[in-house]
């Protein structure tokens, strides 16, 4: 007999159709035979899973699960029922194996959603395929698994027959069998206290496909995002490093950090982007560096990179590439050397020019500011004299060749209104100088160095000859000890501006190049990597700045002066998702042992800072994680620096218009002054009671007194009368305005108020 059970169709589809009897076909459901153990569905049975299962036809062919069935020859169809839910491999049609495929679910099909980490850092990303027995994720499902499947097969004549067939797993590669939602794409930096360079606030960030998309508290955010607990660090705008030299070649040597090595170094220390410099050859095409610049970094660097550009030489040729960068490559800042005479030095007339045309490109000017020829003076008589160690170095370049040169470059840009930055200020009297000139409100902007502010020239002293041309650098390092100090405060008082590194890294044999001869030693120290750790240490952790003024320092000015704020430099809605999380109680000692560069001595070695990165994205992408570095070749992009950057050409605009209107107003002429003051002498000797009491041009106080206080026809003083005069008084007592008619110095009738304003008065005063 067939036994079919359930009150209704839903019931036994829910419960399965347990049937037991004879051979005897059934016509409703189907029929069991215990001899041959097989079960026949009929094509109604058939239609009802049809609809269950989302088939279309019922000439389809599925594979379920194997299930067992017991000798009684009760059974259960196969995956009706089954309330554990597995991962169902999406992309692939319904025939793969779907295990869960009648599984309850929630209308989120929690069975496709992430798992999510005990931890605080969740990812989005689970494993497409995943079992309640394996936890990990394999590479691929081929071979894992084989299986017995009871496979249904629809005959013509409407019946069916369930066959054991051995069926082996699909091959599925992880990426395609899941969208790919990573951490990369979804990033909430939570309980951060945000700084940018004019606020300081508790408050969340939210970043999607590299961009930060909302900041503030209790955000709502899409499932499967990542989050960072940021509880008691700073969540700080990337640093922007504007001074770097990589894989550039310079005295007869190629750096050793190459924009690979370099870039991953930025970003261990907390940089997201670099500005280096193509500097061409005397002579060299400007487009053709700029060009070889471009062909070296777009294929190794790890973050943003952006480019100045240097003009080492000057013809109508070189205004012509220089219009051409800044219109159609993004270019909007070059470099002047006033050093490295008849290398890379240029005079003062060819400055002027380069300056002229700056100023009418909208673009920047920098120099590196020393005196070339006194420098070169003083290298032949120090080497005739037998000074070639790296002692040498700093004597050939004093403090006040620096400082004249910077008062140069000043005097110069001011004549043509250009926009003047001065690269690596080294000592406090080229910085004095720039206090000056900014004080008279001359457009110039200042930038010092991590090894400027992290160390001192001492060691040019230094009994190893390796060890002290480690230090050896253009302008050199000073001597005086308060020198890094003072840079310090001059940064905190905003004299100085920017921070860069100046980084051009040399190996100790690069530099041996220069063992007979200190002006032969390769220029250049290590500092991108530590430079935002250096600045921390001396800066906010000594006291001397907060930290928003920290953040203007090493991101927001340098991305403000060279027109890619709010892009980069801040952490607001909009902005590219450039981003530390900044532990300022950490601490690490900097050790050549430890360090990303490409050398094998660094100049801060041994100085314990407080104030790490833990993590660093770029875009978005989380390049140090944990303290962990991730960075990735040619992951960076170049940073178009577009012209007539607001920040300061607004002020260039503002002054050419204060000069504008002085010219205006034009002086009076010498004989008209001297006339003037004559006039004045003789009004100052004469008694003001010799003046006749009816003159026009005489003021209140220079009248008779019976004219100052007129009596009112009672003997009174008249409340009326004012000495005030609305014609206006000049210091030395003459009208400016001759008015009879505005003249009140003359005696007047009494008039008694009946009615003064508001009403009339019930008192006796009136």
């Amino acid at each position: 007999m067939c036994d079919r059970r359930g009150s209704n169709r839903a019931d036994r589809a829910r419960q399965g159709c347990r049937i037991d009897g004879g051979m005897r076909r059934e016509a409703g459901w189907g029929l069991w035979c215990r001899e041959e153990k097989q079960y026949t569905v009929s094509s109604r049975c058939i239609n009802l899973l049809t609809c269950l299962l989302g088939l279309t036809s019922r000439g389809h062919v599925a594979n379920y699960q194997n299930t067992t069935m017991s000798d009684d020859g009760m059974g259960w169809i196969p995956g009706l029922g089954d309330n554990k839910p597995q991962a169902r491999l999406l992309g692939k049609s319904f025939f793969g194996y779907v295990p869960d495929a009648f599984s309850m679910k929630t209308p989120e099909m929690p069975s496709e959603k992430s798992s999510q980490k005990d931890s605080r850092e969740t990812s989005a990303v689970s494993s497409p395929v995943t079992s309640s027995s394996r936890k990990e994720q394999p590479e691929s499902l081929s071979g894992i698994f084989k299986e017995d499947v009871l496979k249904v097969i629809t005959s013509g004549d409407d019946t069916q027959e369930i066959v054991t067939e051995e069926i082996e797993a699909q091959h599925v590669e992880p990426d395609t069998a899941l969208p790919w939602e990573s951490a990369q794409n979804r990033l909430l930096i939570k309980n951060g206290k945000v700084v940018n360079e004019d606020a300081m606030v508790d408050s969340d960030v939210y970043i999607e496909d590299g961009v930060i998309k909302q900041v503030g508290r209790n955000l709502i955010i899409p499932g499967g995002t990542r989050i960072i607990d940021a509880r008691g660090k700073y969540v700080i705008p990337g640093g922007i490093d504007p001074h770097t030299h990589l894989q550039t070649e310079f005295m007869g040597a190629e750096t050793a950090d190459d924009f690979y090595q370099g870039t991953k170094a930025a970003l261990a220390g907390g940089t997201t982007m670099i500005i280096d410099f193509a500097v061409p050859k005397r002579g060299e095409s400007l487009i053709e560096a700029y060009e070889n610049w471009r062909q070296k970094a777009d294929e190794k660097v790890c973050c943003d990179y952006a480019l100045h550009v240097a003009v080492t030489w000057w013809s109508d040729k070189v205004k012509e590439e220089m219009e051409q960068l800044c219109k159609d490559h993004g270019v909007n800042s070059f470099k002047m050397f006033m050093a490295y005479k008849d290398v890379l030095m240029l005079r003062d007339f060819e400055l002027y020019g380069v300056f002229d045309k700056c100023k009418q490109l909208g673009a920047i000017a920098q120099v590196h500011a020393e005196n070339g020829d006194i420098i070169a003076e003083n290298t032949k008589k120090l080497l005739s004299r037998g000074v070639t160690g790296p002692e040498g170095h700093p004597l050939s370049r004093p403090e006040d060749v620096e400082a004249e040169a910077v008062n140069r470059a000043c005097v110069i840009a001011n004549q043509v209104s250009c926009p003047l930055y001065v690269v690596h200020v080294m000592s406090k009297s080229a910085a004095a100088v720039l206090a000056t000139a900014r004080s008279r409100d001359f457009q110039v902007y200042g930038e010092t160095v991590a090894s400027a502010l992290g160390t001192d020239g001492s060691n040019y002293k230094h009994a190893c000859w390796r060890h002290a041309a480690a230090y050896v650098m253009s302008p050199p390092l000073r001597d005086d000890p308060t020198t890094p100090g003072a840079l310090m405060d001059y940064l905190a008082q905003d004299v100085l501006q920017v921070t860069g590194s100046d980084n051009c890294t040399f190996t100790a044999n690069q530099k041996g190049v220069g063992q007979d001869d200190f002006s032969k030693i390769p220029n250049g120290v290590n500092g991108v990597e530590d430079r935002m750790s250096v600045i921390w240490e001396k800066g906010v952790h000594s006291g001397k700045m907060d930290p928003m003024r920290f953040v203007a320092i090493t991101s927001t000015n340098a991305a403000k002066i060279f027109n890619i704020y709010p892009k980069k430099g801040c952490i607001s809605v909009g902005s590219d998702a450039d981003i530390v999380v900044w532990d300022p109680n950490k601490t690490r000692t900097i050790s050549a042992k430890t360090h990303h560069h490409a050398i094998d001595f660094n100049i801060f070695e041994g100085m314990e800072c407080h104030g790490v990165p833990e993590y660093v994205m770029v875009n978005g992408r989380v390049c140090v994680d944990e303290g962990d570095l991730k960075a990735v070749q040619g992951y960076g992009h170049f940073v178009p620096t577009p012209v007539f950057p607001p920040y300061v050409y607004t002020m260039v605009k503002k002054r050419e218009e204060e000069k504008a209107s002085d010219t205006v107003k034009s002086p009076p002429s010498e004989a008209g002054s001297a006339v003037q003051n004559d006039v004045d002498s003789v009004a100052d000797s004469k008694s003001p009671t010799t003046l006749p009491v009816q003159e026009p041009t005489v003021v209140a106080s220079q009248a008779p007194e019976h004219q100052l206080s007129t009596p009112s026809s009672k003997g009174q003083r008249n409340l009326q009368d004012s000495t005030f005069s609305i014609s206006g008084e000049h210091p030395n007592g003459l009208h400016e305005q001759q008015s009879a008619e505005l003249d009140d110095t003359a005696p007047r009738a009494c008039i008694r108020v009946k009615n003064p304003p508001g009403g009339q008065s019930s008192g006796g005063f009136w």
